[in-house]
């Protein structure tokens, strides 16, 4: 392989973090201004779950994609159902949560992005303590969870797009024998 030039040599020859790095800067641009200027939501969470679900890899941000989206589902609904019944109660949360990683861990059985599940069960809940009203937080807590799934939409349609406009040399697996 011939010598790069000096100037080029600041350049990595990996570039998956140059790539991961332009899916980031594009998803977020998308998300910022797709939600400050249709609607009146803070984008912060969306941005959040767009990060996570940014991947240089396809077939890793498909992955990734189907893992967060599973276990936000999973989350939304627990801290749905506890607000749903118990009502906007701080000590709701404790205990959503814990059944939120115990249904993630034992019976979903996915764990890359388990952690979603009781993130997601907290911010419902947690919006119904903070308005003191269940219909409020149930309404807040959707609003939310809409945001971390247009999140991660985002970063997989991006990462699949980047895929196509410039794609790279996958890695070698060297899990072999």
């Amino acid at each position: 392989m011939a010598e790069r030039p000096a100037w080029w040599r600041w350049v990595p020859e990996d570039i998956l973090g140059i790539r991961f790095a332009v899916n980031v800067a594009i998803s977020t641009v998308i998300v910022w201004y797709t939600l400050r200027y249709f609607t009146d939501a803070n984008p912060i969470w969306a941005i959040a779950s767009m990060v996570a679900s940014s991947e240089p890899q396809v077939k890793e941000a498909k992955r990734m994609f189907r893992a967060r989206l599973i276990n936000v589902c999973v989350g939304a609904a627990v801290g749905l159902l506890f607000l749903a019944v118990g009502g906007p109660s701080e000590w709701m949360l404790p205990i959503a949560l814990a059944v939120t990683v115990l249904l993630s861990s034992y019976v979903i059985h996915i764990q890359t992005m388990w952690r979603q599940a009781p993130i997601n069960a907290a911010l419902v809940i947690a919006t119904g303590v903070e308005t003191h009203s269940k219909l409020g937080g149930i309404e807040s807590g959707l609003h939310k969870v809409g945001e971390v799934l247009f999140g991660c939409l985002v970063g997989l349609c991006v990462s699949y797009a980047m895929a196509r406009i410039w794609p790279i040399k996958q890695p070698e697996d060297h899990s072999g024998p």
